[in-house]
């Protein structure tokens, strides 16, 4: 059976999104430490102590085709800022979910996140010809759930105790998604919103 997710480079005005592979450990331990991002108790950014398990998990899940991790690569600097990926991805049904994303300190509120769902999202329902695009966060991730609302996706509903965390603690999980019919009108949105970012920067 053909392979769904093929590895690719997805380029931007502001960064390029790469296919995350062994040889960006470093980097990607490097730019989580702007801003110690692993801190965040609600979030899943590697550390020094976790990144071989994160990426190593990553690309099992690329080679079962269930995922496609990319790093986040600044165009100006060429640096890694960040990584994001499909995942939990079923071909046979044509969705995915988009996640796993997290940005260097520096490269919060930037205009960045927005590029690169743009890039995701059109991806994903151009080539992909996907039918649903899904978004999941934790219950307590006010920043990540505002920022996905603010897509265009839409809240699906609360998945309450979905997750044990590793302090044992259990996590809700808030569901949000964008549907194939949905597209055009959320990718008009956020053109609009690059445009406007890039005429006043």
């Amino acid at each position: 059976m053909a392979r769904w997710l093929e590895a690719i480079e997805l380029k931007g005005n502001l960064v390029t999104l790469a296919p995350l592979s062994l040889h960006h450990r470093d980097a990607l331990v490097a730019a989580a430490a702007d801003g110690k991002l692993w801190e965040l108790w609600y979030t899943s950014v590697p550390s020094e102590q976790t990144i071989d398990a994160y990426i190593k998990k990553a690309l099992e899940d690329f080679e079962a085709d269930k995922g496609l991790p990319f790093v986040v690569i600044d165009n100006a600097s060429a640096a890694v800022i960040g990584s994001t990926r499909y995942f939990n991805a079923e071909g046979n049904h044509r969705r995915a979910e988009i996640g796993h994303t997290w940005y260097s300190k520096r490269a919060q509120k930037t205009g960045i996140n927005t590029e690169c769902k743009w890039m995701l999202l059109n991806h994903a329902f151009a080539n992909l010809h996907c039918g649903c695009v899904q978004f999941r966060t934790h219950w307590h991730n006010l920043a990540s759930r505002n920022a996905i609302a603010r897509l265009g996706a839409k809240q699906d509903g609360v998945l309450r105790s979905e997750q044990i965390d590793p302090t044992g603690a259990y996590r809700d999980t808030v569901v949000f998604s964008i549907i194939e019919h949905e597209w055009p009108a959320v990718k008009q949105s956020l053109e609009y919103k690059m445009k406007r970012a890039a005429q006043q920067g």
